[in-house]
């Protein structure tokens, strides 16, 4: 049965875990307000149920209207399969813009489509710069927010990335659409999550780990070196481990060993709770940075540099840019003053700002 698909509809890409959860307070705003019909189309970049209908579940999304099924594969590829079923399902229906969230490759062909169709688009999480185009995220960040119409920026310094790149006149300053949602994801979780007593762990009585990307899991010897340093760590280490890292372990020949508990990937509302609970979280994710910040929980990111320079400013964020066992090792010890009070990120009304621009500037 074909979606039916009004005149001024939005349409939302998503296809990776990061678009499912700041999709989350946008569609609770839009279907508060009721006035504005909106679709939402899953690429299928992120298709295993633990990285995807999990958090449809659990944070009460509607079900996607569409689905493309593209599945793994190359950047190439996998952009390329998006962007011409995209362009099919964009010329089939009437929808009056298209929004796109964050930095994956659902995002950067969603952009892309939009401003070939001239179908105006919306980037939700815009102006981030890591500096790093080694990084694929960082060329989707970049391209996505020079193809787009409206840009929603969630910190300052985004605006300042912005208007360094001419594009000043776009952009807006929102705040961050995952500080909304980690307001009201904490209270589900406490409310809904046990995983703590079904992982047997004590608050503040263990670490929290998770690795997924490239210059860290596909060279054997940097694996080596996070594995055996999470391993010397002095208290239990969760290691929510991405496929991807569940793939190299295995094919490296690489044992989680020591004190490191290898787990599934968690649901959004287990994870949040158990990033609450810990006494650091280790990571080389944007979005976890983030979260561990407003959850208050220090966060070591094993990356040369960040995105979310703020968390680092504001001393609750440490990057370990060698990725060594020592240096581990070494930043785990260290003794942090994080200012938890700064709110770089806005004050949580970032989704109600966003629909508020979106029917104003967009729909009209």
């Amino acid at each position: 049965m074909q979606t039916e698909v009004h005149k001024n509809s939005l349409l939302f890409v998503v296809g990776a875990r990061p678009n499912f959860i700041k999709i989350a307070p946008l569609c609770r705003e839009l279907r508060k307000r009721g006035g504005i019909p909106f679709r939402i189309v899953h690429t299928g970049q992120h298709y295993d149920k633990l990285m995807s209908d999990v958090f449809f579940e659990e944070l009460h999304i509607p079900r996607p209207d569409f689905h493309l099924n593209v599945g793994s594969g190359g950047h190439g590829h996998q952009t390329g399969a998006m962007m011409m079923k995209l362009e099919g399902l964009c010329l089939a229906h009437p929808f009056s813009a298209i929004v796109v969230i964050g930095d994956v490759n659902s995002t950067l062909a969603g952009a892309l489509v939009g401003a070939k169709l001239h179908i105006p688009v919306a980037h939700v999480e815009a102006g981030l710069r890591s500096f790093n185009r080694t990084m694929p995220e960082e060329v989707n960040r970049v391209v996505t927010d020079h193809v787009s119409d409206l840009l929603f920026a969630p910190t300052r310094t985004a605006m300042r990335n912005l208007g360094n790149e001419g594009l000043a006149d776009r952009a807006c300053y929102s705040g961050d659409v995952m500080f909304d949602m980690i307001l009201r994801g904490l209270e589900l979780a406490r409310e809904k999550s046990d995983i703590l007593s079904r992982l047997e762990l004590e608050r503040k009585g263990y670490y929290l780990a998770t690795f997924h990307r490239p210059y860290n899991v596909d060279d054997p010897a940097c694996l080596k070196n996070i594995i055996d340093g999470l391993a010397g760590l002095e208290k239990p280490v969760v290691l929510a481990a991405h496929p991807r890292l569940q793939k190299n372990l295995s094919q490296f020949g690489i044992e989680a060993n020591g004190n490191i508990r290898l787990t599934e990937p968690f649901g959004y509302l287990d994870f949040i709770m158990l990033e609450k609970e810990a006494i650091r979280v280790l990571t080389d994710s944007g979005g976890v940075q983030k979260e561990a910040f407003f959850l208050q929980t220090p966060c070591l990111t094993l990356r040369p540099e960040t995105e979310w320079v703020e968390t680092v400013e504001a001393g609750a964020n440490v990057l370990v840019k060698e990725r060594t066992v020592q240096a581990i090792l070494d930043a785990a010890k260290l003794e942090l003053s994080p200012r938890f009070g700064e709110q770089p990120y806005g004050g949580g009304n970032a989704s109600q700002i966003i629909v508020d621009k979106l029917e104003s500037v967009l729909l009209q």
